[in-house]
Order: structure tokens, then sequence, then C-alpha cells
């Protein structure tokens, strides 16, 4: 089960990377998972 939709305030919290920060947004994995329809996924598990 995928997590709850976050609004972006914009605010950085300073102990915590964003995870946009941290990994490659570029990445093969990250592009595939903007792809999938994950509401549908949802929806049928």
């Amino acid at each position: 089960m995928r997590p709850k939709k976050h609004k972006t305030t914009g605010s950085n919290d300073l102990f915590r990377a964003r995870l946009d920060q941290i990994i490659n947004m570029k990445h093969e994995l990250v592009l595939l998972a903007g792809k999938v329809d994950w509401d549908w996924i949802d929806g049928e598990i």
C-alpha cells in the first residue's frame, strides 16, 4: 500500500533531507515509477 500523498509546503526541515534531494531523479527506476498507474494498483489490491 502506498503512503498518502502529502502537500509540499516548500519548507525544509533542518535535520531531514527530502528524498528528491538524495536520489537521482533521472534514474531509470525513478522514471519508471512515474509512469506506473499507482491508483489502479491500489484499487486492485
